[in-house]
């Protein structure tokens, strides 16, 4: 018997049970489309991420004082103070791996401008901090190095802060805001960026001269951080190395001494975002996949059915010359047609299911193809596997019995 009269057979058995064919697929159907949109929300998910990263700078490296106390020790207030401007000079004087370096300090408090206020923090930085950060401004100017020196009361703000402050929609260039009692003077606004993956508003931010911060605000001499951007992010390790040792040096470090700074960069955060989204992804995808399993035991159980309620026809069969490999061949094309189909059904509602999950709950998204070409290899195989035994047992019957099968 021909391939194309096995799937006449086989197509013909299908269309006289609709209902039964298409009950065995749904769990094909609900396990191609959930591993399809769980994979779709994790892909999507992981791309949001390195693309808010790199938004923030993938070269970005974050030197904070203290020892790295990742276990959550408290450490001595004095330990937070070991990052002075002379470590900071010594960085920008003395390294080959860096493109740019800011320090870092900030004060928290309320932003005031009229009747209006806003509660927020300004940032103690340096002009180079825009290309560390990729921070644009776009209305007015940056501070330059001589309010740097003069410790002059300016600011560059952010869209938020505009937003809560100027309400009338007036220009904030030349406006005088108040933060706490202290009066600084609006030179610049920044462009917009949103939020960002951890939900935090990129645009509730005041840049004002470190300096100025230092002296006016905290009264420290001391610095909460330094960032600053390797030439590259293929030498961001370099870079590290390179800061750590000007910092040791610095700090008259032996070498059994532990750092009592501790350095970060973007790559690292990357690598750990990415390690836990892969781990979600795949603990989801496993999870959508147990759909796959139990639509392959349907396919196996209705087959039994099937091969029990055909058991005559399959001895008549038989009985006028049908080989073991033609009925074989019968009842497997069924599983697999059962199988293609509900995976066909099930890559277009997963596909469907995904945008809707970016329109609706506006989760980002990435249908990767080689998510629909497995999903529909495994429903495939899924078919193949389970169908196999039953069509097994039916090309196994013996003609004499299967005929006299009550």
């Amino acid at each position: 018997m021909n391939g194309t009269n096995l799937f006449k057979i086989a197509l013909r058995a299908l269309a006289n049970n609709k209902l039964r064919a298409f009950l065995t697929m749904l769990g094909i159907i609900i396990g191609v489309a959930s591993v399809i949109t769980m994979l779709a929300i994790g892909q999507g998910s992981k791309k949001s991420i390195q693309s808010q990263i790199a938004e923030m700078g993938s070269n970005m490296i974050m030197i904070n004082p203290g020892a790295d106390m990742r276990g959550g020790v408290r450490q001595d207030p004095s330990a937070m103070q070991t990052l002075k401007l002379t470590d900071y000079q010594s960085l920008q004087n003395n390294t080959k791996y860096l493109a740019a370096i800011s320090p870092n300090v900030s004060s928290s408090g309320q932003f005031i401008y009229g009747a209006n206020n806003y509660p927020g923090s300004v940032n103690g930085v340096n002009t180079e901090y825009l290309s560390i950060r990729q921070l644009t401004v776009e209305n007015g100017d940056m501070f330059t190095d001589a309010d740097i020196q003069s410790s002059a009361k300016v600011c560059v703000i952010g869209k938020t802060i505009v937003d809560n402050l100027f309400t009338d929609g007036s220009d904030p260039i030349g406006h005088v805001i108040r933060f706490n009692k202290i009066p600084f003077r609006v030179v610049g606004v920044l462009k917009a960026k949103g939020y960002n993956t951890m939900g935090q508003d990129q645009d509730a931010v005041v840049l004002a001269p470190y300096t100025t911060v230092m002296k006016r605000m905290l009264a420290v001499t001391y610095l909460q951080g330094i960032m600053a951007s390797a030439l590259t992010e293929d030498m961001t390790e370099q870079a590290i190395t390179e800061v750590s040792s000007i910092l040791r040096t610095n700090h008259k470090l032996r070498i059994t001494d532990d750092d009592d700074f501790n350095i970060r960069s973007q790559q690292e955060l990357s690598t750990m975002l990415n390690s836990t989204t892969d781990l979600m992804t795949t603990l989801l995808a496993c999870i959508a996949g147990i759909s796959l399993i139990v639509g392959g035991i349907g396919i196996m159980n209705i087959m039994y059915v099937s091969v029990t309620e055909r058991t005559r026809e399959i001895g008549l069969r038989m009985s006028v010359g049908a080989r073991g490999i033609d009925i074989l061949s019968q009842f497997l094309i069924e599983a697999i047609l059962i199988s293609i189909t509900g995976g066909i059904i099930g890559v277009i509602l997963g596909i469907g299911a995904s945008f809707g999950v970016k329109i609706f709950a506006h989760w980002p998204i990435y249908i990767q193809p080689w998510s629909v070409v497995l999903s529909f290899a495994v429903c495939t195989v899924t078919g193949v596997f389970f169908g196999w035994y039953p069509a097994k047992k039916a090309a196994d019957l013996d003609p004499i019995d299967a005929i006299r099968y009550e």
